[in-house]
């Protein structure tokens, strides 16, 4: 009697095997199916590569540039990864059979230039043909980054440049505090800050990398130990001094973003300049009682922080938040639309808002964006082959 049940589920999964081996001979039939060569002479940045094995095969090795979507996740993300229909997609899985099967369903999809490896990745290392082994993620970091690793606009690619970002905060303070929690959380392997000031209790309101405990210490390294406790695969680089002239360019030097949070004209218009002698960008943003704003500056890229504002204001209308107050709240909205700025940046994906001005009101709980062009008579950017003087600037933003 017990022969019955074992002997029906052999028998079971031999049909289930005879009927997905038809299934795929199928596909293999239907679909364009590349061969290495043709595969290697496509390779380029027109041509989607995805590799819908699982993750442990992918942790393997791989071919160089391919992005990794699960064949389970595939119909799933493609949206993301492939907005556009026609964009050529090469699949490729171990032989050849699952990727058939993907560029199948692909198609019913409304994909028009898909295509499959005919023998997947075990012929293309038989082949000869260059492959990596894609740096490993820990199971801590698995668990961690979880979420990400399932976007297909981020994955295992887009979490590793991530990691390996360098991203500066200019202050650490009402703005750079969400901006560098947030960094901090999502990856950003090197977080810099520059902040001369001491913790004080006024800040406590809104500056959420300090407590209590922290009163009194030097803000570096209250926001260093906040970051690091967070997560412990980001490296926090402290620069416990005033940006001057003679220091902008070394401590800005060799940061892929910076954030600024200053909370002075004389700084920004500093950054700015410096920012064009550097080739980095800045995400902007600035809070005011119960407004902020925000901006993406990158050079000669679009406009620049003087194409918006030329001059700045007179000193009596453009308070600090020691002198006009702030809604505690606010520089955590405007803190974390820069810390999305840069995130975006660095993976390469979405609209930056280069060009555009985000305005925020709290009071009406309303959004409202103002678009601006590059100012052909810019005295920063308007000339590329000349470059700003870096200068130290006085209240007024004049040089002194």
């Amino acid at each position: 009697m017990a022969a019955g049940p074992i002997f029906g589920r052999a028998r079971y999964a031999q049909v289930m095997a005879v009927h997905e081996n038809e299934l795929v001979a199928q596909a293999r039939a239907a679909v364009t199916e590349l061969t290495c060569d043709d595969l290697a002479g496509r390779i380029g940045p027109n041509t989607l590569v995805i590799d819908v094995r699982e993750a442990d095969e992918f942790e393997q090795g791989a071919i160089p540039g391919a992005r990794h979507i699960p064949r389970g996740m595939l119909e799933f993300s493609i949206r993301a990864a492939a907005p556009e229909q026609n964009t050529p997609i090469v699949l490729y899985c171990a032989s050849g059979a699952r990727s058939a099967l993907a560029a199948r369903a692909l198609e019913q999809l409304g994909y028009t230039d898909v295509a499959s490896l005919d023998t997947g990745f075990i012929g293309w290392k038989a082949a000869g043909l260059d492959w990596d082994v894609p740096r490993r993620f820990s199971a801590d970091q698995r668990a961690r980054y979880s979420r990400h690793l399932m976007l297909a606009e981020v994955g295992d690619a887009g979490q590793q440049k991530l990691l390996d970002s360098r991203v500066l905060l200019i202050g650490a303070g009402g703005l750079g505090s969400p901006a560098g929690l947030y960094l901090a959380a999502a990856g950003v392997g090197t977080i810099g800050i520059v902040d001369h000031d001491r913790v004080d209790a006024t800040n406590l309101q809104r500056q959420i990398l300090h407590d209590l405990h922290r009163v009194g210490e030097k803000k570096v390294e209250s926001a260093r130990q906040t970051l690091t406790a967070l997560n412990s695969d980001v490296k926090v680089e402290t620069h416990d001094l005033r940006l001057s002239a003679d220091n902008v360019l070394e401590v800005m030097s060799g940061y892929d973003v910076i954030i600024d949070g200053a909370d002075n004209f004389p700084t920004r218009y500093l950054v700015n300049d410096a920012s064009l002698h550097l080739h980095v960008p800045v995400v902007h943003g600035s809070i005011f009682r119960f407004d902020g704003q925000a901006s993406v500056f990158r050079p000669y890229d679009g406009p620049c922080y003087r194409c918006l504002f030329e001059a700045p204001p007179p000193p009596e209308l453009a308070p600090n938040c020691a002198e006009a107050g702030v809604l505690g709240v606010l520089p955590g909205i405007i803190g974390s639309i820069q810390a999305t700025e840069a995130i975006k940046l660095i993976l390469g994906i979405g609209d930056p808002l280069i060009g555009r001005l985000l305005l925020y009101d709290a009071l009406a709980q309303d959004f409202t964006t103002l678009r601006f062009g590059q100012n052909p008579g810019c005295p920063a950017c308007g000339d590329p082959t000349r470059k700003p003087e870096i200068v130290d600037y006085d209240e007024t933003c004049r040089p002194r």
